[in-house]
């Protein structure tokens, strides 16, 4: 337990808000994961973009938080992984003029679409706010799209929350979470935070790991998308 407790002492990440334990599983915290790819010569410019956004929508009224994430091997990927208290909190936020600001600004930086995806949560545990260190640099996040066929929803829903369950006691694990994408109740999302790429690749080695691949594949409707990040500081 102390070895725990130290660990997570001594990571920090990139959100600001807390959603303390009691309220982890709160069924009213509205979640949004979002993808875009910008021209690779304008991945600087997008990066200070997404920095100034990420600093307003922290102080807006009911953020838990704002993770702003880009994808390790290629920087011109982006991720975003936000919380609100409610839905009338993340409404507000995608009519406030900051964001409509932002979106302006990055669609001329785009070479496809953005991809914004409204969650629920499914098996989502404490989540705290810890002080910044250099520890975070090494900090990696895999963002997770599990798609289930239609007729097996159930199947896959209790192997995906069995799986969040099991990695977060792995060594190394800051945040295990799997939500549930609102308009498509079959895809689901998996957020995981580990100390470094040796912790993550130790996950996904681990033998209840491949067990859980392996039960998947057949009910899958695509391809396996584990992508790995790191936070945008």
């Amino acid at each position: 337990m102390r070895a725990v407790i130290f660990l997570l002492l001594n990571l920090s990440m990139i959100s600001v808000g807390v959603i303390p334990a009691a309220h982890a599983q709160d069924a009213n915290i509205a979640y949004v994961v979002s993808y875009f790819e910008v021209n690779a010569a304008a991945t600087g410019k997008a990066l200070g973009l997404l920095r100034q956004f990420g600093t307003a929508s922290r102080k807006e009224t009911g953020n838990l938080r704002f993770e702003i994430l880009q994808r390790i091997g290629q920087p011109d990927q982006f991720a975003m992984l936000e919380a609100w208290k409610d839905k009338d909190a993340q409404a507000a936020h995608a009519a406030a003029a900051h964001t409509r600001q932002f979106r302006e600004k990055l669609l001329s930086l785009l070479r496809g679409p953005y991809d914004e995806r409204p969650h629920t949560a499914l098996a989502v545990g404490p989540v705290q706010a810890l002080p910044a260190s250099e520890a975070a640099k090494a900090a990696v996040y895999a963002v997770t799209h599990v798609d289930i066929v239609g007729a097996q929803r159930e199947v896959g829903v209790a192997l995906v929350k069995r799986l969040s369950e099991d990695g977060r006691n792995d060594k190394g694990n800051v945040r295990f979470e799997a939500l549930t994408q609102n308009s498509r109740t079959n895809h689901m999302t998996v957020v995981e935070i580990w100390t470094d790429r040796k912790a993550a690749d130790a996950h996904g080695a681990a033998a209840y790991k491949r067990e859980f691949r392996e039960k998947l594949m057949p009910i899958s409707g695509s391809l396996y998308d584990e992508r790995f990040y790191k936070a945008v500081q």
